[in-house]
């Protein structure tokens, strides 16, 4: 782990990521020193900063952290962090001030080859996200919803669960992003109010467009999907996990969903 470019895995106990959840993330995963998706990760990375009003670091600079890391694995999974850095008691942003970069790896988790082949089971989480339109899309430390909702998940033994807003529209997973397959078009959340627009999403809708498919940005309800002909999950650690059960819904055939993900899975060795 590197803290502002230095082996540390310490910051500050006044830092404002810490206190407010005042900053930004990106998670990735590494092939010997590769990012992938190098370019829509960083872009969405300065879009974010940007939307924060932070500091986004050189593409250069953090290429080059990633690749020092990594030098002794030949695959892992990667995490940026930008925080607000340093600060005095009090929610108000301070005036100035050394934003703080921490560029951490870790080993790439295994996932069963069931998931992919045979898709998981899920179920609509208890907690609703709260909406915030200034936030929507934002990949920011504040995460606590998420964090309940996986520990619901984890508590039930489910691989994954379904987010709702307060207005009953699904938003995504707990940590993945939300397609339903219906009559041969995609469907995706409408994320204006909460939830976070990941690269894989927009990979999936990048690759709808180029061949012609439709795919609708919209609202969503459990009804929709208890009718879909395939539900998909997409991340960037995981790529895309099928959806083969959920109450209601009963699926054992994901032809488009298994199209897209060996896309993915190709378009990824070659970016």
């Amino acid at each position: 782990m590197l803290v502002n470019g230095l082996p540390s895995d310490c910051i500050s106990a006044d830092d404002r990521g810490l206190s407010y959840g005042d900053g930004v993330f990106r998670t990735l995963r590494l092939r010997k020193g590769r990012p992938h998706q190098w370019s829509l990760h960083f872009a969405k990375l300065h879009h974010d900063c940007l939307a924060m009003g932070l500091d986004c670091p050189a593409a250069d600079l953090l290429l080059h952290e990633l690749r020092q890391l990594s030098a002794t694995r030949p695959a892992a999974v990667a995490k940026i962090i930008i925080t607000r850095g340093r600060g005095e008691r009090g929610y108000a942003k301070p005036a100035s001030g050394k934003h703080t970069r921490i560029v951490a790896i870790q080993p790439e988790p295994e996932f069963s080859v069931n998931k992919y082949q045979d898709g998981i089971e899920t179920a609509v989480c208890r907690i609703k996200l709260g909406h915030q339109p200034a936030l929507a899309g934002i990949k920011h430390l504040n995460r606590l919803e998420n964090v309940i909702a996986a520990s619901e998940c984890r508590d039930a033994g489910l691989t994954e669960g379904f987010l709702e807003d307060g207005q009953g529209r699904l938003i995504g997973g707990t940590r993945s992003n939300l397609f339903m397959v219906q009559n041969g078009a995609l469907f995706t959340p409408d994320l204006a109010y909460c939830g976070v627009a990941g690269v894989q999403r927009q990979r999936v809708m990048a690759y709808a467009g180029e061949r012609g498919l439709k795919c609708s940005v919209t609202n969503l309800s459990v009804a929709d999907l208890q009718a879909a002909d395939e539900i998909f999950l997409v991340n960037s650690v995981f790529g895309l996990w099928p959806v083969r059960k959920f109450p209601g819904y009963l699926r054992t055939e994901f032809p488009l969903s298994n199209r897209i993900r060996n896309y993915l899975e190709e378009d990824e060795t070659r970016s």
